[in-house]
């Protein structure tokens, strides 16, 4: 615990724990604006909209609506603790601080699950405080359409959950990417350039092979990261997707090999 706690106190300790914050909350407000014009549609379609598609059908279910608006700022809200997790590890190099970290706590495997704690925590965090500002926005929003909040229904309940798993596990990631790549300014850009294209040019791609091939290509949108994490709020599971619980286990697989990579790596660098 007390090196969980050094952690914590490094991450509260440097501006980019504010800056990171700031932009969490501009973009949880953008992406609320974007849910709030999709229930908009999703709860009053347009004339000539088809009616004998299972997924589009799927998602104008009540709890898909209300999931999508309580798990609000979620895509790239992942981005920014991935990039947390990534900077929890990359600025002892950027501030010269690494060897007096492992001259300080010689044991480095225990220093790395330090740093994969505290990203964890700081993870969730900002899952509880985008989650809190959601439980404000989405009955509202809700109310408007004259849908009910669906706090008494359970698939809602379980993609919140699982939004804070989301979250947890992509904190681990970023540790893991930051112990691969030390350079801070390499790091940050390659990871969000792997998060934000991977997602949509595996949107694009497997969208494009569904249409061609057929629809069992978008099961492979499990081996995608920032895809599998879209799995995990979709309220209940949608035709023609692969189950929310898929996601969240290869989720898992991915943080844990991080973990691992990142656990091996520093046991053998050179932090001389």
């Amino acid at each position: 615990m007390r090196l969980v706690r050094s952690e914590l106190l490094k991450v509260r300790t440097v501006n980019t724990w504010w800056v990171f914050g700031l932009i969490a909350l501009a973009l949880w407000a953008l992406t609320t604006g974007v849910n709030w014009l999709q229930t908009s549609v999703l709860a009053n379609p347009p004339e000539g909209t088809p009616t004998d598609d299972a997924q589009f059908n799927a998602v104008r279910e009540a709890p898909n609506i209300a999931a999508n608006l309580y798990t609000s700022g979620q895509f790239l809200g992942l981005m920014i603790v991935m990039l947390i997790g990534v900077i929890v590890v990359t600025n002892e190099f950027a501030h010269q601080t690494a060897t007096t970290t492992f001259l300080t706590n010689p044991r480095r495997t225990a220093v790395i699950l330090a740093k994969l704690a505290a990203a964890s925590i700081v993870g969730l965090l900002f899952w509880l405080v985008t989650t809190v500002l959601n439980f404000l926005v989405a009955p509202l929003i809700l109310a408007a359409y004259d849908v009910p909040s669906q706090l008494g229904e359970s698939a809602l309940w379980q993609a919140i959950l699982l939004n804070g798993l989301a979250y947890l596990l992509w904190a681990v990631i970023g540790v893991g990417f930051g112990v691969l790549i030390p350079s801070q300014l390499a790091s940050t850009i390659t990871t969000s350039a792997l998060y934000i294209g991977g997602f949509f040019a595996g949107a694009i791609l497997l969208g494009v092979f569904a249409d061609r091939f057929g629809d069992w290509w978008n099961n492979l949108q499990l081996v995608i990261p920032p895809l599998a994490s879209g799995l995990l709020v979709t309220g209940t599971d949608l035709p023609g997707s692969p189950p929310r619980w898929s996601g969240a286990a290869v989720l898992i697989a991915y943080a844990l090999v991080a973990g691992l990579i990142g656990t091996l790596i520093t046991r053998k660098r050179d932090i001389s």
